[in-house]
């Protein structure tokens, strides 16, 4: 059997609605009725799943969606990792798939330019990719978003600005200068205040700063900003283990009401700090959507079905993806949450 690999790299953010709290669907989809899923089921295509670490919350929980496919719909498709966040054993992980002939590969990449030549020998192999948080990668069939980070960089924006009271200095955070969506969420915030709100400034000595992924990291640098920019009132996050970092920062030094932070974050992991009101609010998308929502586009390109927009993966948030404009390769989709200390006990992870 013809053996290919989808490689899904987790990414996304919300398309159009900015400023809505939240999405409410009418109906759950049923992924189970999709006749490539039930096909894939059939052939036995194997699909894998490579996130950036297993071990983050973050992608527990798209492991979840994975098995949920599995288990719900009989496909083949499982998630693993290197058990670390690193470029280079990543990339070896996704080759060893590709000598051992998995049927598709859904990956979350820890960087887009050493990934995108990995997924070449994919491709080559002939081989479907699909990535998720890798819109500017080239060698790929499908990039899953789940809206677009343009204005998902506005929404998390608009979270700081409010409770910053759309004025003061603040400064932007990411995982790491080579992470794609991260990055473009920055930009896409900064573009926004500069337009909306006039009375904020961006940090010009240090506009950007790296967290590596980590709460520790994002604490520690928080930290140091705040004692060498007094004037700072405001950082915004982007990994998940950014905001919540910062409010370690914030509360241990005293600035509760007084500092702010937004950004991407789990809602179980940062009850406390919302209910607390250390942090007002944290946006994402459910990681388990898109991990289901990988998988489904993986066995739709692997049944041979045409591709068209409005794409339904079956999921919420991924029933009318749309392809971002100027794009033939990149779906984005309406996966956007806002959590709050109303809503953060709702969501179940």
């Amino acid at each position: 059997m013809k053996k290919a690999i989808v490689m899904t790299l987790c990414a996304a953010m919300a398309v159009g609605m900015i400023g809505s709290v939240s999405t409410v669907y009418a109906s759950e989809p049923d992924i189970t009725s999709d006749d490539a899923i039930k096909k894939a089921a059939d052939e036995g295509w194997e699909i894998a799943v490579v996130p950036k670490d297993s071990t983050n919350p973050w992608f527990v929980r798209m492991d979840t969606g994975v098995k949920e496919v599995a288990d719900k719909a009989g496909v083949n498709c499982y998630q693993i990792d290197t058990g670390t966040i690193d470029a280079t054993k990543q990339a070896q992980l996704v080759e060893d798939l590709i000598a051992q002939g998995v049927d598709a590969i859904c990956v979350v990449p820890v960087d887009m330019e050493s990934m995108d030549s990995t997924l070449k020998k994919a491709k080559d192999a002939g081989i479907v990719v699909i990535t998720h948080e890798g819109a500017d990668l080239t060698n790929v069939d499908y990039d899953i978003e789940a809206f677009s980070n343009e204005g998902y960089g506005a929404f998390i924006m608009q979270n700081l600005a409010e409770a910053m009271g759309e004025e003061g200095l603040y400064t932007t955070m990411v995982a790491s200068l080579t992470n794609g969506s991260h990055n473009e969420w920055a930009d896409a915030a900064v573009e926004y205040q500069k337009e909306h709100y006039p009375n904020m400034t961006l940090l010009e000595e240090n506009p950007r700063v790296e967290s590596d992924d980590n709460g520790d990291t994002a604490y520690n640098v928080a930290k140091e900003l705040i004692k060498t920019y007094p004037d700072l009132k405001g950082i915004m996050g982007t990994s998940s283990f950014d905001a919540p970092g910062v409010a370690r920062a914030i509360q241990e030094l005293g600035l509760v009401d007084k500092f702010f932070t937004s950004g991407t974050g789990m809602p179980a992991d940062n009850a406390e700090l919302l209910k607390s009101g250390v942090i007002k609010s944290l946006t994402l998308w459910d990681p388990a959507k898109s991990g289901e929502a990988m998988v489904d586009l993986a066995c739709k390109v692997l049944a041979g079905e045409e591709i068209g927009a409005p794409v339904n993966l079956n999921v919420d948030g991924y029933t009318e993806m749309t392809f971002r404009e100027g794009s033939e390769t990149v779906l984005e989709g309406q996966g956007w949450i806002t959590i709050d200390a109303d809503n953060v006990d709702d969501f179940g992870f």
